[in-house]
This record gives C-alpha cells, structure tokens and sequence, in this order.
C-alpha cells in the first residue's frame, strides 16, 4: 500500500499553552480567540476568495501533543469519567491512529496583515497554540447540522460547568479581552475526571499567565494569577 503524506497549510495561535485547561470541543467557550497564519506556500488571497461569506469553518488538525508509537482500539473519555472505555473510533480521543482533529470554529472575520498574509480570526477554539491546520473547510448548516442525532454515551452524562469565582485584585492582571475566555475554560473543569481532591491547587497556562484555582463541589476559586516567567 502506498504511503499518504499531508502537511500543514496552516499554524494557530492561541492562548492556550499546554492542554490542560483546554476545553474538551470546540464552541464551548465562545470567547476563545486565535489567529489561523497560513505557510508561506498557501498564503495567497485567491484561497480565501469568498470564505467572508460564511460564519463557521470546519478545521482539520493534527493532535501534534498526542503522538505515540502504538495505537490502542479502546480509549477512556473524560464524559465517561476516565474509566470506562470505548471504541477509539466511537470517541473524540486525540489518541487515533492518525491524530487527526476535527474542530468547528466562528469565522470572527479575515485580518491582511503585510507580514503573514491574510489571517483569519476565529473563535470558540479548542487547540492548542501553534496547533497544525491540514485544511479548512466551510460548515453547511444545511448538510452539517442534525439536531436531532443520537448521542451516544455523551447523552447519558449531564454537562456541568463549574462558577467560577474570583478577586478583582486576582484577575485583573489578565487583559480585559481575554478574562471571559480564561473564565470560561476554567468553568469547562479541565481537571482529570477522577481527579477530586478539594485541597489541590490546580495550575494552568493561559495567554502568558500562570493561573492557580481549587475545586469544591460545582465552584471553582480563582487562588492567584502570575505572570509567566
């Protein structure tokens, strides 16, 4: 069999710096924004003639943190709570075969910037920085959505998000255009599943700061926001 080789046509650049703390689909925290720099071979306008034209973009990555030698047929979901498994292909697992990710994200609008090109600006994302893009594609209410679609497993388990509380003195280190976004991520409670230790403090990256929080019950407390050395 022939071998099939891809490369990016593509880069994003997020807030997010490491995958804890990113949410686990796309559109869950809407805030979330990131640039889209393609490479220089496909930096031409002409590939992005008419793509104003549409809200939504279908992303096609590489889970570039999930690479491993060997691939398992089952994974554990986090909606499951980390330890029933499932199919590999009956979940989102970035550990696949091939790692490739599927994200759907808001199309906020084309930047042309005389560096890079034009860029495209997004929101709702779940990748992280200086994730590859394989492709873009348009979404098609008409051929994408299906409200009515079974669920699987992820029907059986109820969606919580966590409130999220916090000092002015704590947040307001971060820019005001991006505390929405790190609220939001922190309310997706990225912590592990089994993961329930009320004492533990939690640590994540997020656009250049360090962000420290606790969990008790359904709330999170932002403890203390430094800035990354």
């Amino acid at each position: 069999m022939p071998e099939h080789k891809i490369a990016p046509v593509a880069y994003i650049h997020t807030d997010l710096k490491e995958k804890f703390g990113i949410p686990r689909q796309s559109g869950l925290v809407g805030e979330l924004e990131a640039r889209i720099v393609f490479v220089p071979e496909y930096r031409n306008p002409d590939a992005l003639r008419g793509i104003e034209g549409f809200s939504r973009l279908w992303l096609l990555f590489d889970f570039s943190e999930a690479h491993r030698d060997e691939w398992s047929p089952t994974v554990r979901p986090p909606r499951l709570g980390g330890n029933e498994r499932v199919g590999v292909f009956a979940s989102r697992s970035p550990f696949r075969p091939n790692n490739i990710g599927l994200s759907c994200v808001v199309l906020d609008r084309v930047e042309h910037t005389d560096d890079d090109g034009d860029v495209l600006i997004v929101k709702g994302v779940d990748l992280l920085d200086m994730t590859p893009i394989y492709d873009i594609k348009p979404y098609l209410p008409y051929a994408d959505s299906y409200p009515d679609a079974r669920a699987g497993y992820t029907d059986e388990r109820e969606r919580v998000r966590l409130e999220v509380e916090y000092s002015d003195e704590a947040i307001s280190v971060v820019p005001e255009n991006k505390r929405a976004a790190l609220i939001g991520c922190i309310a997706e409670d990225p912590r592990p599943s089994y993961q329930k230790d009320e004492t533990r403090v939690y640590s994540m990256r997020f656009a250049g700061f360090d962000v420290h929080f606790t969990v008790s019950g359904k709330c999170a407390r932002i403890t203390s926001i430094d800035v990354e050395k």
